[in-house]
């Protein structure tokens, strides 16, 4: 049975940073989902898996033949599909073979299967290539589909996945799903695509105190989370009720000490015990009050410290939910309308052709089809990055786009200095609490934007955008769950839901796109 066992694994990166430290891990035959915040090491330990990293300390134990996945497939110059899968030298020798110029040697060696099991395996990914086609004209879907393929051609006891949706349209994701659901070996896979994992047989969450293995697919690690939520709720009220009931009994402690010690003052105030007895009396007493101090501090320390534990495990644990201004978008107000609009990066050759839409109120739509349709080239003819060949564009209240790179912000300021360059209305005070509330809480929020993560960076300019006085009627987002890790994910969910104004969405994550409330869709090609 195809296994991969980490015992006590160390590992740093080469900035010094520890990514695991005395590691325990196993994962078995299925399917594995690995999920964790970007950063966290999930590609480290693949790579350590493969032998491309050396750990610092432990060992990785395999059972069984590896295959992997690149998260991104660089073609050379004449890298060929067939080259993906090894098969250049062999499908030579079967032309030779075909053409009559192959001699004794060369006929035993054919191999007369490989061309139709090349074909399956491309099937199988939905991909129609020949296998000589460079890999250099494929789009980067298609070449990830491609190097599926090679995988499944392969056939490896254990295949290990990054990101394998990434760039995907719907049928490409479709087809990565499928190929999963039917491998006979084992996987581990990572990924932020819920659907995908969805079809695991388990849930490895990896953070900065470890991993925790959770049976079962993404929806029972989902309830699970939530099992574990509740119980640190529990842990809180009790230990809130702890500090209290301590800080209650020392109360009552001082006070029964207060009247003995007021007892004792009085009957010395009589003058009829000797000085050494009260003498001692004093001693005693002022050591009573010292003990009961000293255990009173001490059962508060306790108390105290495991509320703050269980205050940490719900901070981590609750979903990320924010409160918005409204837009003061009207339910009856068109926001946009195209007419008959064509146009594209070349004039002469307009990608989007005699294309029309409104959307009115605060609708959700998302923009629909397979890549290279021109989905990308739309939303910048709409928004009026690109001046259209024909047609029209009327917007009818104010509209932010946030493109792939969040290109609104300025990567020299911090993310308060944008807020305010955006916002020049809000008060500073108005700035931290919408910041706190995207997570970019006292110091967070003083980063330099051009040093942020993909997902802070969409989070600091969701923040910029939709935390102002007065929100935009219009959000317009172009695929903002590319390279998201799941949280981060979740967390521009969560402020897209409490947006009260229209979306315009191009994305091919189903979920992502039901959890924001898309009600349309358009689609292209």
């Amino acid at each position: 049975m195809p296994s991969v066992t980490l015992s006590r694994l160390s590992y740093s990166g080469p900035d010094g940073q520890t990514l695991f430290s005395n590691l325990d891990l196993s994962f078995g035959s299925g399917r594995t989902g690995l999920v964790g915040r970007n950063g966290v090491g999930k590609t480290t330990l693949l790579r350590l898996i493969t032998g491309d990293l050396t750990p610092a300390t432990g060992t990785i134990s395999v059972a069984g033949r590896l295959g992997g996945l690149r998260q991104q497939v660089q073609p050379g110059p004449d890298e060929t599909v067939a080259d993906l899968f090894g098969a250049r030298h062999a499908l030579a020798l079967l032309e030779q073979a075909v053409a009559g110029q192959a001699d004794a040697d060369t006929l035993a060696e054919a191999d007369w299967t490989l061309e139709a099991r090349l074909e399956t395996a491309l099937q199988i990914l939905g991909l129609d290539v020949r296998p000589d086609a460079r890999l250099s004209t494929l789009s980067g879907g298609q070449r990830t589909r491609a190097a599926l393929a090679a995988l499944v051609f392969d056939a490896p006891d254990l295949i290990l996945l990054d990101e394998p949706t990434n760039n995907l349209d719907t049928d490409g994701r479709a087809a990565v799903a499928q190929m999963l659901a039917d491998w006979r070996g084992a996987a581990i896979v990572i990924s932020h695509d819920r659907e995908l994992l969805e079809i695991m047989d388990a849930i490895v969450e990896l953070t900065g105190l470890g991993a925790t293995t959770y049976g079962g697919n993404w929806s029972h690690y989902r309830e699970r989370k939530a099992l574990e939520l509740a119980s640190a709720q529990h842990d809180l009220n009790v230990a809130e009720r702890q500090v209290r009931d301590a800080a209650k009994a020392a109360q009552e402690a001082r006070e029964r000490q207060d009247k003995r010690d007021a007892g004792g003052r009085r009957k010395a105030a009589k003058g009829d015990m000797p000085k050494i007895l009260l003498g001692g009396m004093k001693r005693r007493a002022e050591a009573t009050a010292g003990g009961l101090d000293r255990l009173a501090e001490k059962q508060t320390d306790a108390a105290q410290m495991q509320a703050a534990e269980a205050r940490t495990r719900i901070e981590v644990l609750t979903p990320f939910a924010v409160k918005l201004k409204p837009s003061g978008l009207p339910a009856g107000k068109v926001v946009l309308r195209a007419q008959d609009l064509s146009g594209g990066y070349d004039p002469e050759r307009p990608i989007i052709t005699d294309f029309s839409m409104d959307m009115i109120g605060p609708e959700r739509v998302a923009i629909t089809g397979p890549n290279g349709v021109g989905k990308t080239t739309l939303l910048k003819l709409l928004t009026g990055e690109i001046a259209p060949v024909s047609g029209s564009v009327q917007i009818g209240g104010p509209m932010v786009l946030l493109d792939q790179q969040v290109g609104l912000l300025d990567r020299r300021e911090s993310i308060v200095d944008n807020f305010r360059r955006l916002n020049p209305d809000s008060t500073v005070n108005d700035c931290r609490s919408v910041l706190a509330a995207f997570k970019f809480r006292n110091d967070a929020a003083l980063q330099t934007v051009g040093t942020l993560s993909g997902g802070e960076m969409l989070r600091a300019g969701l923040a910029c955008v939709l935390g102002g006085a007065k929100p935009p009627m219009l959000v317009v987002l172009d695929e903002p769950t590319n390279h998201l890790d799941i949280e981060a994910v979740e967390v521009v969910e969560a402020g897209l839901r409490a947006f009260d104004g229209a979306l315009l969405v191009i994305s091919h994550d189903r979920a992502f796109l039901e959890n924001v409330g898309v009600t349309r869709e358009v689609g292209l090609g």
